[in-house]
């Protein structure tokens, strides 16, 4: 009897164990793909927050040094230090629509101080000269003469005033003696002396506007010989104003302008406007590169921070060069009044005959570490 219910027992256990053993396997099974994929995760994060935290580096472009850590690079255009501006003249009481270029110094020629860079068409200046030229000898020979002719009517005026002046003074001797006379002489006395009195005051108010009216003459030609001297002299300006020489020693770089509605640089038989600066003279033995940062980066340069200056149309050349100017007041951005930037100018350590101005540059300034103010804007 116990031993039946022993086996039965043993039986039931076995049985129970059987039925526990593929459940516990299953639970191990499924601990164990979610462990691996708990790694698989963590191994994937750890990378991607290795390769985030990593400095990205722009590529450079082939035979450049590459962009280094605590670097900004900035874009910006060459200019020298070192110029001067050539304008076609503006020219004076002349109304010309354009000027001619007749002669013209090439781009990239070499020159001295008042060496000869433009000349331009200046005929009509040479006629206007002339025509006031002989319009100013006229008028003066005539303000001469008028002159003379005052002078002589002055002087015979005076003699009949002196005249004049002497009839009454026998008059008046006269009239001293009239109790002498008889009544019909003293009456004779009378008359002349009233005579004299009224020639003399007629011949002094004739005098007068006689001598008015020839002075009046007289300046009318002396304006119009002076209005004509200035524009004799305006002409002969206008004329030397036609041919420019160069004010500094340098080399000749033609602008690009509007001429006959397209754009280019200016050749002889050109026509340009008045005022239009078409030509520049710049020294390039001293060269500089201008650029813009935007006013996140700003904070961060300095005064005298290195750069190194890559030419986009001399890939394979590098030139040294420092920050030498930061702009103190900023400028609006193009696209967005919001946004802000401000003008930076570093210069270049070395001259080199392809450094020419407006050639676009990248620039890659080496940051500092000085404290605020030491040649920083904060």
């Amino acid at each position: 009897m116990f031993s039946s219910v022993t086996d039965e027992r043993t039986i039931a256990e076995n049985r129970a164990s059987q039925h526990e053993f593929p459940s516990l396997f299953k639970k191990r099974y499924i601990l164990l793909i979610l462990s691996v994929s708990v790694l698989v995760v963590v191994s994937i994060a750890s990378v991607w927050s290795l390769r985030s935290a990593q400095p990205k580096v722009p590529p450079s472009a082939p035979n450049q040094e590459p962009q280094r850590s605590g670097e900004i690079r900035v874009a910006g255009t060459t200019e020298a230090v070192r110029m001067q501006a050539i304008v076609a003249p503006m020219l004076e009481n002349q109304q010309l629509g354009s000027l001619t270029i007749t002669k013209l110094a090439p781009s990239g020629t070499r020159v001295h101080k008042g060496d000869l860079l433009v000349d331009f068409d200046r005929q009509a200046q040479m006629r206007t000269f002339i025509d006031k030229q002989n319009d100013y000898q006229e008028l003066a020979s005539k303000a001469v003469q008028e002159q003379a002719k005052e002078d002589i009517a002055r002087a015979k005026d005076e003699t009949e005033i002196q005249t004049a002046e002497s009839e009454l003074g026998k008059a008046e001797l006269e009239m001293q003696k009239v109790e002498l006379f008889s009544r019909i002489d003293a009456e004779i006395a009378r008359q002349k002396l009233q005579e004299a009195n009224a020639t003399l005051e007629q011949l002094r108010a004739t005098f007068e506007l006689k001598s008015k009216s020839a002075h009046a003459a007289v300046r009318l030609l002396e304006i119009q010989r002076d209005r004509a001297r200035q524009v004799m002299e305006h002409a002969r300006a206008n004329a030397e104003s036609m041919e420019i020489k160069s004010p500094i020693g340098g080399v000749v770089v033609l602008n690009t302008i509007w001429k006959q509605n397209r754009r280019g640089e200016v050749q002889e038989g050109d026509q340009v406007q008045p005022g239009v600066t078409f030509m520049q003279v710049i020294d390039p033995s001293s060269m500089q590169v201008r650029a813009f940062v935007n006013q996140e980066d700003f904070l961060s340069l300095h005064f005298g921070d290195a750069a190194r200056i890559h030419l986009d149309a001399y890939p394979d050349m590098v030139f040294r060069g420092k920050l030498v100017e930061m702009a103190p007041v900023a400028r609006s951005g193009d696209f967005s009044q919001k946004l802000h930037s401000f003008a930076i100018v570093f210069s270049v350590d070395v001259a080199d005959p392809k450094l020419m101005p407006d050639l676009s540059a990248a620039v890659d300034v080496t940051l500092t570490t000085q404290v605020a103010g030491a040649g920083a804007f904060r």
